[in-house]
């Protein structure tokens, strides 16, 4: 059913005596209406797959966790040792080798959660201080650091492997 729209005119009498005279009254135009039938299908699919990327990625962005703005820093073994050890600056430092290798000799303080077992006992590791992580070599350590900023940790040091903590020198304990 479609409205029909129309101009309407009025018919005035002056008020000086004169002839009467015809004032068109405009009406309001109808509303443009776009029917889906007169768009191109590969457009409208075009402009519907680009609406749902945004929205995507919109939410996305939305649910991001917020430890995406946490960077991992690298701190060498001299660093650590002048602004964590020696002045014994609270922090916590973690060791993700096995416990095995734990075992053969570790820095003094260190605590011991595998990379394997740390996703589970997150608990034992504390997010008021910063987090010293290291492994033997530096690859075990990087994983453990991606884990606890993914579980929201925000202070994140990683030490590398003991084997650069050997080789510069720095005493380990058994």
């Amino acid at each position: 059913m479609r409205k029909q729209y129309r101009k309407a005119t009025a018919t005035h009498k002056s008020t000086s005596g004169g002839a009467a005279h015809q004032t068109k009254v405009s009406q309001p135009q109808p509303p443009r209406v776009i029917r889906l039938r007169n768009i191109n299908p590969g457009l409208l699919f075009l402009v519907l797959v680009v609406v749902a990327a945004v929205v995507v990625m919109g939410v996305s962005l939305l649910t991001a966790n917020r430890s995406s703005s946490v960077v991992i820093q690298l701190i060498t073994p001299v660093e650590y040792r002048e602004q964590y050890a020696l002045p014994a600056k609270p922090h916590f430092l973690l060791d993700v080798r096995t416990p095995e290798e734990f075992a053969t000799g570790h820095i003094a303080e260190a605590v011991n959660i595998s990379v394997d077992e740390l996703q589970s006992r997150l608990s034992e590791v504390p997010h008021d201080v910063p987090v010293i992580v290291y492994c033997r070599s530096g690859n075990r350590s990087a994983t453990a650091a991606k884990i606890l900023k993914d579980a929201g940790y925000t202070s994140i040091y990683d030490l590398g492997g003991i084997a650069a903590w050997i080789a510069q020198g720095m005493p380990v304990i058994s």
